[in-house]
């Protein structure tokens, strides 16, 4: 069985850093491209950032220079840091766990993340 476990959210103030961590199990890890979305109130879901099992990241514009993916091949984990949060990183964020060979596609339940004042 999959599960993918979030963890790592909470409140905090603009300015302020937050670390996410997603915890995978029931599946070969280290073949699946990881990444990270999120879907803020009233709003559709949208990626985030993803790392692919070779070192190759690609992140939403928005978040480019102050999130970082990074993950754990050996612990089955993946991390978002999140650097200058803005109230418009409020969201629930997702971890997604990913192969074109199936295909699979596998979601976590989400960590929410509120940025404010």
């Amino acid at each position: 069985q999959v599960q993918l476990v979030e963890s790592g959210g909470g409140l905090v103030q603009p300015g302020e850093s937050l670390r996410l961590s997603c915890s995978a199990s029931g599946i070969i890890f280290s073949r699946f491209v990881m990444g990270w979305y999120r879907q803020a109130p009233g709003k559709q879901r949208e990626f985030v950032a993803t790392l692919g099992n070779s070192g190759s990241t690609n992140y939403l514009d928005s978040v480019k220079g102050r999130f970082t993916i990074s993950r754990d091949n050996t612990k089955n984990m993946v991390y978002l840091q999140m650097n200058s949060l803005k109230p418009d990183d409020t969201a629930v964020y997702y971890c997604n766990a990913f192969r074109s060979a199936g295909p699979e596609d596998h979601w976590g339940q989400g960590t929410q993340v509120i940025v404010s004042s």
